[in-house]
């Protein structure tokens, strides 16, 4: 299988697809995202690398980073975090303050804007004021990146447009599922969403999902087999909200995607994959990404059914 040729051949076949659809356009930084942009790559656990398009160009991973949150709150507080959020598919429900309330304050998944409230506030509790460098850092190590950082513009119009998300944290408090105050929780969220990476880094990132748990960029053991299968499961059924069983049934794939135009999937055992463009489809994820990997997955076989 020769991965480089597959990516050129779907960099091709996208290409009359580019433009369509609309970019996020809540905070100004994302509705200036050029709609024709696109870019892919591939991690291999054995350290294969490849790419194609824009690939190294750099964009805020916004809800891509509820993974890595996810990952630490899991390694900090084990399987006593399920007792603080579910595990189930949002739905049409993803935004809703109402549905929160009826779940006493318990997040349907760690996925949504809501879940990553309480992820977020278990390693703030855990890290302290090193919080916000924990976040980052995380990154950092599992793509080898040293240089990656936040976008300030973006963390701060997250900040001042963020009303629902601040919301969501308030009432995540008044039923005692936070430890911290819920602004400085929400705060720690927007920076996290306001991380800066590219595809290459974003596949090498999400790589020890696919290696049970070992990081192969710092052979460093992040999580447990067993709590892999588990995030991956999430991943599959709950990371791309209300569509993510059409993902699955289009790809067949664990993966996450975000606002910024951004989705990354895993191979378990083999590979992660990114990709990006910017304009999204009616239901919020990038049309084009989408579709890349909805063809590499049929050129390659890759799948885990």
């Amino acid at each position: 299988m020769n991965i480089q040729t597959i990516l050129e051949e779907i960099s091709d076949e996208v290409n009359s697809l580019l433009g369509r659809g609309s970019v996020a356009n809540y905070i100004p930084a994302l509705a200036i995202a050029d709609p024709t942009k696109f870019g892919m790559a591939v991690a291999t656990v054995d350290g294969g690398l490849y790419s194609v398009g824009d690939a190294q160009d750099y964009f805020s991973i916004q809800s891509i980073s509820k993974i890595f949150a996810l990952t630490q709150a899991f390694a900090i507080q084990q399987d006593d975090l399920w007792r603080r959020v579910s595990r189930e598919n949002a739905g049409n429900e993803l935004n809703s303050l109402l549905q929160l309330e009826l779940g006493m304050g318990q997040p349907r998944n760690p996925l949504t804007n809501a879940g990553a409230m309480v992820t977020t506030d278990i390693i703030l509790s855990a890290k302290g004021k090193d919080t916000k460098a924990s976040l980052l850092e995380f990154i950092q190590e599992r793509s080898g990146n040293k240089s990656l950082g936040f976008n300030e513009e973006i963390a701060q119009l997250e900040i001042a447009h963020g009303h629902r998300t601040k919301a969501f944290a308030h009432l995540i408090a008044s039923f005692r599922n936070l430890e911290n105050h819920p602004q400085t929780v929400a705060m720690l969220y927007f920076y996290q969403c306001a991380i800066e990476a590219n595809c290459i880094d974003l596949a090498k990132s999400v790589l020890f999902l696919t290696n049970r748990g070992c990081c192969p960029v710092s052979n460093k053991q992040i999580l447990s087999a067993s709590q892999v299968k588990r995030i991956n499961s999430i991943l599959l059924t709950c990371g791309h909200y209300d569509v993510s069983g059409d993902f699955a049934f289009r790809v067949g794939l664990p993966g996450k995607s975000s606002i910024s135009g951004a989705i990354v999937s895993v191979v378990p055992g083999k590979m992660a994959i990114a990709a990006w463009s910017p304009a999204l489809g009616k239901d919020g994820v990038s049309l084009v990404a989408s579709e890349a990997l909805e063809l590499f997955a049929a050129k390659t076989g890759q799948s885990i059914f």
